[in-house]
């Protein structure tokens, strides 16, 4: 059970393997419209600042670069990625891991491509080793909707938190007339 809310004094946030060619396979979601959430909780990021690791995995191959927008909106975060050598699970990466700790953050957020790959074995494993995760289902993708749906469910038995980038906003902002809640009810977009 979650004691408090995550807040962007005690939160991070983890993006995984938003890449050109990665998200080009995935059919669980538009992706227009994964692309667009995804530019969204980048934008949630730099709005108050929330610590937040990018990693990508063997980008010189078919997955390629990590999408443009994150370049455009963590160009600092983008340039500090984490470029894994095809390790599956980016925590079995000590780069990664040691960016993930650096945060001195408990709570994370979690978003990537693919849900059912790339997302669902670190966030096991962060949730064995003690940090709260909440999964952002609409800024992860995977190959098939039957893939992403079972490895969602297999996290949320796990203990995470399966959650959508709106509720993120909400939960961060806690009141709109709040200096974070009026720098992030315009990310809301609708």
């Amino acid at each position: 059970m979650h004691s408090t809310a995550f807040t962007p004094e005690n939160a991070a946030l983890l993006l995984i393997d938003h890449q050109v060619g990665t998200i080009g396979f995935t059919h669980s979601h538009d992706v227009n419209l994964l692309i667009q959430n995804t530019t969204k909780i980048a934008k949630i990021a730099a709005a108050i600042d929330l610590p937040t690791v990018l990693t990508s995995s063997q980008e010189e191959n078919f997955q390629g670069l990590l999408i443009p927008a994150l370049r455009e909106i963590l160009p600092a975060q983008y340039e500090a990625r984490i470029k894994r050598r095809g390790i599956v699970n980016a925590m079995h990466d000590v780069n990664f891991a040691n960016a993930v700790r650096a945060t001195g953050r408990k709570k994370l957020f979690v978003s990537g491509i693919a849900t059912e790959v790339c997302v669902l074995f670190p966030v096991l494993q962060l949730l064995e080793e003690g940090y709260e995760v909440q999964v952002s289902a609409d800024t992860s993708a995977s190959h098939t909707l039957y893939g992403d749906t079972i490895a969602l469910r297999r996290m949320e038995q796990a203990g995470a938190i399966i959650t959508t980038v709106d509720q993120i906003i909400a939960e961060l902002a806690i009141d709109w007339t709040s200096p974070n809640g009026t720098k992030l009810i315009h990310i809301l977009d609708y």
